[in-house]
């Protein structure tokens, strides 16, 4: 872990602030957006504010998160803020899953905090301190630690989320938090009507989402966005059932048929990255599928 202050902010284009991890070789966020990437990406996509309104004012019944790597909290006080903007007296629960404390310490830095609305800095900067908040409306903790033993945690207490938002680093950089196995620990903790939500839509990604029994959707790009060939989403979102999931265009069926969708595999949930992209590597070379580049070829894409 770093020290909080090594933390150097690095703005994007919507005003909001990210970090850069010199471990992953990543930043946090995309340049386009950190805060907009939040709302636009996970709030919105896994429907939120409906599932505010449903529950009604007088509702005791809680909405549940399930927040996989944390980071500077953005996803969270995202969702917070729709949830509470809907309903203001609406009942939530979050688990927050992260690897690194110094991150969200980081993150309530006075002039990176203020984005968000008083109430949700003040959980923010509770969650970064004492690792959880607690008052009327909202019961929040979070989980330090690898991602792959702390979800265990979570599923035997069978926490049932209402929506998970799924922001790992990218597969190449963590592919630990990408395979089968551990997907199929998140997937224990989505409600028979909830919804993950991640910004991933690589194949290899979503075969692993659809081998742990969950069902795809496309998030599409914004309507009119001026977009390159290689560019055909914003990500991807799964349920257990289809209903209310855009569905895949045929494009990316196909792609799902190609050794792009050879998924990462951790059979223990103990292995190092290095170990799962050299098996990775050898799958996808044995595997009797299209290769990615004639797909390529066929579909335009760069």
């Amino acid at each position: 872990m770093q020290n909080p202050g090594t933390w150097v902010p690095q703005a994007t284009a919507d005003g909001s602030f990210t970090f850069f991890s010199e471990t992953f070789g990543e930043a946090f966020h995309s340049s386009g957006g950190a805060q907009s990437e939040a709302f636009t990406k996970f709030a919105r996509v896994t429907k939120l504010a409906e599932r505010a309104v449903q529950r009604g004012p007088d509702s005791r019944q809680p909405i549940r998160l399930l927040d996989v790597c944390y980071g500077l909290g953005y996803n969270t006080a995202a969702a917070l803020e729709t949830l509470w903007a809907a309903n203001p007296g609406c009942d939530i629960e979050v688990v927050g899953l992260e690897l690194d404390a110094t991150v969200p310490q980081a993150a309530i830095a006075p002039d990176l905090v203020s984005i968000w609305s008083p109430p949700v800095q003040e959980v923010l900067r509770a969650i970064a301190q004492k690792h959880e908040f607690q008052d009327s409306r909202l019961s929040a903790r979070m989980l330090i630690g690898d991602a792959r033993q702390t979800i265990q945690q979570v599923v035997a207490q069978n926490f049932q989320a209402d929506a998970i938002f799924f922001d790992p680093f990218s597969p190449r950089r963590c592919p630990q938090l990408w395979t089968v196995e551990f997907f199929s620990q998140v997937a224990k903790c989505l409600s028979p009507t909830g919804i993950l939500a991640t910004y991933s839509r690589s194949a290899s990604v979503r075969a692993a989402m659809r081998a742990a029994g969950l069902h795809l959707g496309n998030i599409p790009l914004p309507a009119g966005a001026a977009r390159r060939p290689h560019e055909w989403s914003q990500g991807t979102v799964a349920a257990w059932s289809p209903d209310g999931l855009l569905p895949l265009s045929p494009m990316e069926q196909e792609h799902l048929r190609t050794r792009a969708a050879v998924p990462y595999r951790d059979p223990n949930l103990t292995d190092s990255a290095a170990a799962i992209l050299a098996r990775h590597q050898q799958e996808q070379q044995q595997a009797p599928l299209e290769s990615t580049s004639s797909w390529r070829r066929r579909w335009g894409i760069d």
